[in-house]
């Protein structure tokens, strides 16, 4: 009933606004004037009114960075995330000034060379010493700045060597979750495919690689140390994710049937981000960049960065793939050959249950 009644309100208004119309159009046909065609009068107040929008235009701007210049992320918790904040400031530098010039010439323009009926405007066909300022300039300066992403991309993307002896993580996204695994002490991941995955076994380990018997996986937080690389191998078993730690700086697409990589060093542990940011409740996240589906919104996964030595006491506590999937190694049964008494024994034994059935 109510969808019914909104939208008669819906045709009402537009029946009114018709009308209406309707109605200046034979008031203007009284008059003698087009009610189509604009006046002297309709630019100036056009013009003016382009003056206004202006200012209120960058006073909204200002009141926006006033109301929320707090929600922005807080210092970088990486290494790499440093330098990608200095390449986000000086592009930020480059651009203000030429965002507020940019608006205050369009907006000055359409004042100041507003339409009169009394003049006529000049016509001005080409001119290449200003089409050449005018590209060169904001071409040298994007070239500039791409050149000075691609050092920090390459920097940053740089792959971890064993001489860097990182802390490897396998994130393995699926709608709607995440789960974090780590090598047991033989530092070797285990056998994965889609053909493994049944019942629990949701990373479909291969439960015949001994690599991945001692392996460990975590779901709803996982841990960093702190000033370690970390190296992290990305999967998807459905669609694709994206795997975005912003206070790190990081993200990394999740596509199914191939492993993606990622690797920063953590400097910042959890404890002393909350006393940075005055937030006692603070948490690093893993979030899905990706809109994956109904529950995108809610795929999350609580990153903790500690101390080298509680991120071990941690690890250790984890239980391993065996005790997950209650498989264990089970002794070979050994089997008796029967002896030659025992064969005829049971012979005779055969022969009197037949007789006896006969």
């Amino acid at each position: 009933m109510l969808n019914l009644l909104i939208l008669i309100a819906i045709v009402v208004g537009i029946i009114a606004i018709g009308k209406v119309i309707r109605v200046m159009e034979l008031s203007s046909s009284i008059k003698g004037e087009n009610s189509w065609l604009a006046s002297d009068k309709d630019h100036r107040t056009q013009s003016r009114l382009m003056l206004v929008f202006l200012f209120a235009y960058f006073i909204f701007i200002i009141w926006q960075i006033v109301e929320w210049g707090d929600e922005v992320l807080p210092v970088s918790a990486s290494e790499h995330g440093v330098i990608i904040d200095n390449l986000m400031t000086t592009t930020w530098v480059i651009i203000t000034p030429v965002f507020i010039l940019t608006h205050i010439l369009l907006f000055y323009f359409a004042w100041k060379y507003a339409y009169r009926s009394d003049r006529k405007a000049t016509f001005f066909a080409h001119n290449n010493k200003l089409e050449l300022l005018w590209t060169a300039v904001p071409a040298i300066v994007l070239l500039i700045l791409i050149l000075y992403g691609l050092s920090i991309w390459n920097e940053t993307m740089e792959p971890l060597t064993a001489e860097d002896d990182p802390v490897e993580i396998e994130l393995y996204a699926r709608q709607f979750d995440w789960t974090a695994r780590y090598p047991g002490e033989d530092k070797n991941f285990g056998d994965v495919s889609v053909r493994h995955i049944e019942g629990v076994n949701m990373l479909g380990m291969d439960s015949t690689d001994q690599n991945g018997w001692d392996d460990k996986y975590v779901k709803a937080e996982f841990y960093l140390p702190v000033d370690k690389p970390v190296q992290f191998y990305f999967r998807a078993q459905d669609v694709i994710h994206s795997a975005y730690m912003p206070h790190f700086r990081a993200q990394m697409n999740c596509v199914p049937g191939m492993v993606t990589r990622f690797n920063f060093v953590p400097t910042i542990t959890t404890d002393e981000m909350k006393e940075i940011t005055g937030d006692p409740e603070f948490e690093y996240y893993l979030l899905c960049n990706k809109i994956c589906g109904a529950a995108h919104y809610n795929m999350k996964m609580v990153i903790k960065v500690v101390g080298e030595q509680e991120y071990n006491d941690w690890l250790n506590e984890q239980k391993v793939f065996l005790a997950v999937e209650g498989l264990q190694e089970e002794a070979p049964v050994e089997t008796e050959m029967p002896s030659e008494e025992s064969d005829s024994s049971n012979t005779e034994m055969d022969e009197t249950e037949l007789s006896a059935q006969l």
